[in-house]
C-alpha cells in the first residue's frame, strides 16, 4: 500500500471513530509505530488530524481540497474495482434508465455497462466527459452527456444547461460517486456547482446507490448534496469501520461490502 493510500485510510478511520492510536494503526497496516506517527505528521500538517500523545483525534473542519483525476485513479484501485463489480447487480432491467455520475469508481462501472450484452437497451445520462467518451466509443447509441461547462480537475459537466436538462428526466437507478460520507452531513463534495448536479440526480432517481471506497467514509467536505434519507444502497468495500457501516444499516441503508 502506498504512504498516500494508508494517510487517507488512518484519515478516515480518525474521522469515523474520533481517535486512533499508534499501536493498532501499526498492527492494522503492518508497518512501524515511527511510520505512523510520520503519517499522523503528515495529516497533522494537513489539518485533516490533530496529533495528540500516543495518537490522534479527528478534525472539526470541513475540507475543500480536490485530487486530479489522475491522483484519484491511483487511489484504491482495487477497492474501487471490487465496488464496481458490486454496484453492477443493481443496474435496472433492460429498458431502464441511469444516471452515472463523474468519478473514479462510476468510470469503473462505466466499463462493466459497456461490457454487457443488454446495455443498448438503457437509456444513459451521465455529467461525467470520460464516461460519455468510453460507452460511446463502446458502440452505445442510448448515451447523452449533458450539456454546460466542463471542470477541469474532475472533467464532470456543471452549470444551469445541465441543471435545467435533469430537471425533466428521471432514472430508475442513480449511481452516485461522492468525496465523502458522514452520518450527519450525508454525501459531500468540494465545489457547489457539482453539487448541484449531484443533488438534481438524485432528487430525480427512483434508486440511489452510492459507490463509496472506505477511505471517504467519515470525511467530510464543504458542500452536502444530499442526505442519508435519500440514499437507498452504500457500496463500499472491506476496509470500511464496521460501526460506521452498522450505523449506515440502522437508517435502513442497505450496506454491500465489495470483496
Amino acid at each position: 500500500m502506498y504512504a498516500e493510500e494508508r494517510r487517507r485510510q488512518i484519515a478516515s478511520l480518525t474521522a469515523v471513530e474520533g481517535r486512533v492510536n499508534v499501536t493498532e494503526l501499526s498492527a492494522k497496516f503492518n508497518v512501524t509505530a515511527e511510520t505512523i506517527r510520520r503519517d499522523l505528521a503528515v495529516l497533522d500538517r494537513e489539518g485533516v488530524v490533530h496529533r495528540v500523545h500516543g495518537g490522534a483525534v479527528a478534525s472539526q473542519s470541513f475540507q475543500t481540497a480536490e485530487f486530479t483525476l489522475d491522483a484519484r485513479f491511483r487511489s484504491a484501485p482495487s477497492a474501487k474495482q471490487a465496488i464496481a463489480d458490486a454496484a453492477a447487480r443493481f443496474l435496472p432491467a433492460a429498458g431502464g434508465g441511469i444516471f452515472l455520475d463523474a468519478g473514479t469508481t462510476t468510470t469503473a462501472l462505466a466499463d462493466l455497462v459497456s461490457e454487457n450484452p443488454t446495455a443498448a437497451q438503457w437509456s444513459i445520462v451521465t455529467n461525467s466527459l470520460p464516461i460519455a467518451l468510453n460507452l460511446s466509443k463502446a458502440g452505445l447509441g442510448e448515451v447523452q452527456l449533458l450539456g454546460g461547462q466542463v471542470r477541469a480537475i474532475t472533467q464532470a459537466v456543471v452549470g444551469d444547461t445541465a441543471l435545467r436538462t435533469l430537471a425533466l428526466m428521471r432514472a430508475d437507478v442513480a449511481f452516485m460517486g461522492t468525496n465523502a460520507l458522514t452520518l450527519d452531513h450525508g454525501l459531500s463534495t468540494a465545489d457547489s456547482q457539482e453539487a448541484a448536479v449531484k443533488s438534481a440526480m438524485v432528487t430525480n432517481a427512483h434508486k440511489v446507490v452510492v459507490l463509496c471506497d472506505a477511505t471517504k467514509l467519515g470525511n467530510d467536505y464543504l458542500v452536502s448534496f444530499a442526505s442519508l434519507d435519500q440514499v437507498d444502497v452504500v457500496i463500499t468495500d472491506k476496509a470500511a469501520p464496521e460501526t460506521f457501516v452498522e450505523s449506515l444499516r440502522e437508517r435502513e441503508i442497505e450496506v454491500v461490502i465489495a470483496d
